[in-house]
């Protein structure tokens, strides 16, 4: 059997696409872990146990190589009512940032924060 060419190139195409798959999944699975660490840390609940992509660009890292810049999106309950939503900044495999809201514990409300 002999091998043309074209069929090389569609090979390594293909083997290209896989490894940037597996290497998509493994971030966000880092991106997951990060947003139940950060909501365990600010006593939340992390719900739906997932993250989603929602923004994706190129970036430059510390020492100036291109990387991936990912931002995820995940939703949390400070009580179980409501849902809040929090965000995650991947940049390569590397945390740069778990954003969720500043919340008061039930109870704390001031008077600005009351409806009339």
């Amino acid at each position: 059997m002999t091998f043309t060419l074209g069929d090389v190139l569609v090979l390594f195409g293909l083997c290209g696409l896989a490894a940037w798959v597996f290497q998509s999944m493994r971030v966000r699975e880092l991106a997951l872990a990060a947003a139940r660490r950060a909501c365990r840390e600010a006593g939340v609940q992390l719900l739906d146990e997932t993250v989603s992509i929602q923004r994706l660009s190129a970036s430059r890292d510390d020492a100036g190589r291109w990387r991936l810049w990912r931002q995820y999106r995940f939703e949390y309950s400070v009580e179980g009512l409501e849902r809040e939503r929090g965000h995650i900044i991947m940049l390569g495999n590397r945390l740069q940032a778990v954003v969720i809201a500043e919340h008061r514990p039930p109870g704390n409300a001031t008077d600005g924060d009351r409806l009339h």
